[in-house]
Formats: C-alpha cells, structure tokens, sequence
C-alpha cells in the first residue's frame, strides 16, 4: 500500500505566553523542540495508522527567536518511509500579531517508528512521489541516513583507531591532547 504525503500533513498553531520563556525573555527552545516532537508524532500515526516513536532528531538549527505574544505555527509532513520508519519534516515560523511579519524559526527532521499494539516495529506504507521537490526530500533523507551510517561505522568504538592525521586534526582545535 502506498499514499501520498498529503495524507499526513499537518498544521498547528499556538499563541507563545510569558509561562513558554526563558531567562532572556525568548520562547525556550526546549518548549519548541517539544512542540515539535509532538507534531511529528501526530503526523507519523496519521500516516501510519499506529502509535509511533521518536527514533532520532536530525540536526536542529534555531534560526530565529520567538517572542512571548507571536503566534508559532508547526508543519509537519512525511518525507520519507522506510520499512518500519518514516521521515518527519517539521517547519516551524512565528507570526507578530500585530505587524502580520511571518519568520521561518526552525527545520528539522525527526525520525519515527511505527510500532503495532504490542509494541513491536510494523510495517508503514510506501510513499507516492509526484512531485520533484518531493523527490528531493526523499532523496535528502536517502542521503542523511547513509552518512549517518558512514559517521557511526567510522567512530564505531570497537574499530576505532586513532590516525596521525586524526592527531592533527584534533590539534588544530581549541583543546589540549594530554595523552
């Protein structure tokens, strides 16, 4: 069986209040990185038709700050099925209510697992591609996860070896090698 991305896309919006702050008086990026797990979990049980579970979180880059009173707007779709996973994509922007201004604030890409109701991993439906763009987000996931793969084989701590060109790459940081 296989849809289409559209049958999981979702949207939520949420006014951001002082109790969602942190100490400089920005949105705590804690707060939006919950948010977001949320909608990715929404979106992938949509798709999936089971309870899902958040296997991994690619790379989150908050671009922008998010102001107590501006309206957030999550957006979520699936990029991506494997066998038992799925590719989240979540975008999320914020909205000055009063001004009308929309900033993008954050991307990011959460890996999930369908799971059946006894809790084991279960089989998720292909993805239909009719777009090029969704093409390219497939392939991006394609591509993150085989380096994924490569840095984990590479820094596998059983096989690790320390090279002299490791040693010098390590040399021209900002640390101190007492070994």
């Amino acid at each position: 069986m296989h849809k289409k991305s559209e049958d999981s896309q979702i949207t939520f919006t949420e006014l951001m209040l002082p109790s969602h702050s942190n100490f400089s008086g920005k949105i705590h990026g804690g707060y939006i990185l919950s948010l977001m797990d949320q909608i990715a979990f929404a979106c992938a049980s949509k798709y999936s038709g089971n309870y899902c579970v958040t296997a991994s979180v690619n790379k989150v880059d908050f671009l922008n700050p998010i102001e107590v009173g501006e309206l957030v707007t999550l957006k979520a779709s699936i990029n991506y099925t494997g066998n038992t996973s799925m590719v989240v994509g979540v975008r999320v922007e914020s909205e000055n209510i009063q001004t009308g201004t929309c900033t993008h604030c954050n991307s990011s890409y959460f890996t999930m697992i369908a799971k059946d109701k006894e809790g084991n991993n279960t089989k998720v439906p292909g993805i239909i591609i009719d777009t090029e763009q969704k093409a390219r987000r497939f392939l991006r996931s394609i591509e993150t996860k085989n380096l994924y793969t490569q840095k984990e084989n590479k820094f596998d701590e059983k096989s690790f070896e320390l090279t002299n060109t490791m040693i010098d790459k390590l040399q021209a940081e900002n640390l101190k090698l007492t070994f």
